[in-house]
């Protein structure tokens, strides 16, 4: 398994997917921070805090992550690589955990040079250093938790078609649910006392638990048992060909 998944990272590494998804990443949410006179804008704002990074982020990764995972198993299919892959002395879990591990690796890459923003704004604070701590790294940590879920997402699209561009598609339209689509139900106030329940369903709800800089186990058990369901039915998915 360790070998494929550093077969996984290294195909990441040493073509344009990889750096063209920190850079992207980073670019986008740098423009809207520093450059574009929006309410993002943390010098316009005149207040130390990376809000504008946490709101922005999850809508970046919403489509970068998607784009990242759907040629995990669709390409494998349609150049046929994927049998040669079920040959090896390896588990099909241990295929989609390898395959699921060298995303959440490039997830992890995209969010490292984004401490340059906290940084800054750590040096900007009045006094220097005036910045809520908590609320920042709670933030990173449930970025992460977030990006690792749309990964999970992108990897079970992947697995059931044999086109990447259906598989982005597909990825995009289940993981943008899963982050709002459970706060717009909710917001339609339709169930009654069965809404709070719906709403935390939604992986926006734990997102901002956890930007509030409380890390609660339920919320990291939410995003944990969200990542296993999806790789479950990866594996579902795969076992289906010997059905």
């Amino acid at each position: 398994m360790f070998t494929l998944f550093q077969k996984e990272v290294s195909s990441f590494l040493n073509s344009l997917i990889g750096y063209v998804t920190i850079s992207v990443f980073l670019l986008i949410n740098g423009l809207f921070l520093w450059v574009f006179p929006l309410d993002f804008n943390i010098l316009d704002y005149g207040y130390a805090g990376l809000d504008g990074l946490f709101m922005l982020a999850p809508f970046v990764f919403l489509f970068l992550i998607p784009a990242i995972t759907m040629r995990s198993f669709a390409d494998e299919k349609r150049s046929g690589t994927i049998e040669l892959l079920f040959t090896r002395p390896i588990t099909d879990m241990q295929i989609v955990t390898a395959k699921y591990l060298a995303s959440v690796v490039l997830v992890l890459l995209s969010l490292l040079p984004s401490l340059i923003y906290f940084y800054s704004v750590y040096q900007l604070g009045f006094p220097k250093g005036n910045i809520d701590m908590g609320a920042t790294w709670g933030s990173f940590i449930g970025l992460l938790f977030l990006g690792a879920s749309f990964a999970a997402i992108g990897i079970f699209v992947s697995s059931i078609t044999d086109n990447q561009i259906v598989a982005f598609v597909v990825a995009v339209f289940i993981s943008g649910f899963f982050y709002v689509g459970f706060d717009f139900i909710h917001s339609l106030s339709l169930f009654g006392s069965v809404d709070l329940f719906i709403k935390s369903l939604g992986i926006n709800e734990h997102y901002n638990s956890m930007s509030r800089g409380v890390i609660d186990t339920r919320d990291m058990l939410y995003f944990l048992s969200l990542i296993a369901i999806f790789l479950l039915l990866t594996r579902v998915s795969l076992e289906s060909r010997k059905w």
